[in-house]
Order: C-alpha cells, then structure tokens, then sequence
C-alpha cells in the first residue's frame, strides 16, 4: 500500500528554539524532529507547502530526500506520529515523524469517513452525531489505511455505531481506541420553549417579604407599655374612669 510513499524534501536543522523556527516557517520550511529505532531524535526542516499537500491529503508514511546529501535518514521510511499548531489551531507550526520498517507493527490514528444517508435523518429535528472522527489502530506500517469507511445507511433514531462495531480492513489490525467510543449516532434534537411557557402561565408570583411580626387580633388597639396614647383616642374598653 506504501511502495509509493511520498517523498518530502529535508535538510537538517542546526539552529533550536522558537525564534529559530519561527525564523524557518517565515523563510516557508516546516520544524520538524525525526526520531526512533533508537537513534538521537534529529532536527529537520522540510518544505512546508509539500508537506502540507501531502498531510492534507491524509497521508501518513513517507520517504525522506535529503538533496546533495549522503544522510543516513537518505530514503528513509518515516510515519507521521503528530502535529502541532499555532495558538488559533488553524496553522500547521511543527511535525514529528518516527522512523520505521514496513513490516514494522506500529499504533497510528486513521480518520472515519461516513459512507450513506442514515434513514433516521428522515425523522423531523433527528441530526447525525459523529464524536468520534479517527480511531487508533495497531498494524505493521504497509497496512496502514488512508481512512476507514463506515456504512450508516440502516442506523436510526436511537441507535447509534461504536468503534467496536467499525469493520477494520485487515485481519491482523487491532483497534487501539476504547470500543465503547461512539463513532456515529442519531439523536432529535428537542428545543424548549422556556420563555413562552413561563409567559403562558402569567409569570412567576412575587414573594410575600415579611418584615415584622403581624399583631394578634385585638392587640392593634394596645398602645406599647409606658406609650401614651394617640390625641383624640378612647381609652381601652375597662380601663380606669376618672372619679
């Protein structure tokens, strides 16, 4: 599957540290660091709009070319292991390649595309679910796919198709990723109309504030002890008669 790999162009890179790369993205490279097999990871740069149209295509293994030099990476099988972007996660700023045989058994991520129009997206507010875009997998590196294809024709309102579920393209692949990972799922989608039943109701009622406590009945009339009572008011009924 890999006999063709691409080759990306490579040079070594003598200068570290974030004003240097930023200096190799102006001049139109792409930092990278090469390492396994037991060797001293090595500082390359590549050329970045090469590299880009090939990692944009979704592919994985490569083969390296440095011109004019007699490197011992020179033709090199390498798989892309990560890639690093800027703060806006819209640029691609560095890239790690490990070293590696063909035969080699190695863990890489492979994107999911699905294939179909789920007949549970026929159902009013349903909409499709897909959480879960690449699942890992552990294969020798000729095996690695470009992507894997999931047919969600058939699922449903309710149902839903787990990462234990994807078919793998090969025998000897193991799926890396937790087989509980929901890869695709149809759900319907329920707004509230939160606003307009509160509204409906006539609103939510005031709370009583309660800042004293109530007299009791026929306690209103009975000034305070010691107080003298208002101008104009009869005196309590059996109070003293003056003699």
């Amino acid at each position: 599957m890999h006999e063709k790999s691409p080759l990306l162009t490579a040079k070594h890179r003598e200068r570290l540290g974030s004003r240097a790369a930023e200096r190799v993205r102006k001049q139109g490279g792409l930092p990278a660091v090469l390492y396994g097999h037991g060797q001293t990871p090595t500082p390359i740069v590549l050329d970045l709009k090469e590299a880009l149209a090939h990692i944009q295509k979704g592919e994985k293994v490569f083969r390296l070319d440095f011109p004019g030099s007699k490197d011992k990476d020179e033709g090199q099988m390498v798989l892309l292991k990560d890639l690093q972007f800027d703060y806006l996660g819209t640029r691609i700023v560095h890239a790690d390649f490990a070293r590696v045989d063909l035969n080699e058994r190695v863990r890489t991520r492979v994107p999911i595309h699905l294939i179909g129009e789920a007949v549970g997206l026929k159902q009013a507010g349903a909409i499709l679910m897909h959480p879960t875009n690449e699942i890992e997998v552990e294969c020798p590196v000729h095996e690695i796919p470009d992507y894997i294809e999931v047919e969600i024709t058939s699922l449903d309102v309710g149902h839903g198709i787990a990462a234990g579920d994807v078919k793998l393209p090969f025998a000897d692949m193991k799926l890396i990723t937790d087989p509980h990972a929901m890869v695709a799922q149809i759900v319907v989608q329920v707004e509230e109309k939160v606003g307009e039943a509160t509204a409906a109701a006539g609103g939510p009622a005031e709370p009583e504030v309660l800042t004293a406590k109530k007299p009791a009945e026929g306690d209103a009339a009975k000034p305070a002890a010691g107080a003298k009572p208002a101008a104009g008011a009869k005196p309590a009924a059996g109070g003293d008669k003056k003699k």
